[in-house]
């Protein structure tokens, strides 16, 4: 598992302008999934990439499928991509520079994460989303369209393809400005779901309290919303008894006992 900025990439290998011209055009795309596809006929047979999950993680709440692509076909992808961001995105290596980032800071590069199956100890998130789909490796372009809100491209590689070869993965780079900046674009006009109220609660909780965890974090998202326990624990993966005690242990972090305050609390004046 490694990762590291790409401030200034180098082409190495032809450009093909047909291939990058219609991943250009499928900004904006009626086909949600017709961006991921654009990338996957990209890279695809020069890089060995068989599938393309777009992410968007938004306010520190779970990932949401922006776009996915797969050579088989179907909602496969879809269907691992589901399982990823309700039970195992918070064991994924993308996380860790996700959440160490500066909230105050907007970061303009691309990252690059590279992730392999060997990387993974947890034993169901190496089966869900490595063993079953027949993925050895993948290597995620990370990037901001804006404060609070990252983008991850992922490129996964078929075990049948080995590990990515060092002239593959700097042809991801050369490509990689390209493909960020038209993802930052389809997402503004795809992707991006309007900033509503609970969104904004949640991001000053965070302010208030950066000690929430994950599964604390996606619990308040939810009562935010006005979800009941029982809904917020299908959409988490877990029981309704669990996120009583996410809820529990977040309102002794923030100071709280009840629902009244945590919405007291978001709408407090001079707390920012």
């Amino acid at each position: 598992m490694r990762s590291w900025r790409l401030d200034r990439p180098t082409l190495s290998g032809h450009l093909d302008l047909s291939r990058a011209t219609s991943l250009v055009s499928a900004i904006g795309s009626d086909d949600a999934n017709a961006f991921a596809a654009e990338v996957l006929k990209l890279l695809g047979d020069a890089a060995g990439i068989s599938q393309c999950t777009v992410f968007a993680y938004e306010f520190n709440n779970r990932p949401r499928t922006v776009s996915v692509a797969d050579h088989r076909g179907g909602r496969y992808l879809h269907n691992v991509a589901d399982t990823y961001a309700k039970t195992f995105y918070a064991l994924d290596g993308n996380q860790t520079i996700i959440s160490s980032a500066r909230p105050e800071k907007l970061d303009t590069a691309v990252l690059l994460h590279q992730q392999a199956i060997e990387d993974i100890s947890h034993e169901g998130y190496r089966a869900a989303c490595y063993h079953q789909p027949d993925v050895l490796g993948r290597l995620s372009l990370l990037l901001q369209p804006s404060q609070d809100i990252w983008l991850s491209v992922n490129l996964y590689r078929d075990r049948k393809r080995g590990h990515f070869h060092p002239s593959e993965i700097a042809l991801i780079e050369a490509f990689a400005p390209l493909i960020a900046q038209t993802a930052k674009h389809h997402y503004a006009l795809c992707g991006q779901i309007q900033t509503g109220i609970p969104q904004v609660m949640l991001a000053r909780l965070r302010g208030f309290c950066p000690d929430l965890s994950k599964r604390e974090l996606d619990v308040l998202s939810g009562v935010l919303e006005g979800r009941t326990a029982k809904d917020i624990g299908e959409l988490m993966g877990v029981k309704a008894s669990s996120v009583v005690t996410y809820q529990k242990r977040a309102f002794r972090r923030l100071g709280i006992s009840s629902q009244r305050q945590l919405f007291a609390l978001c709408l407090a004046p001079g707390r920012e």
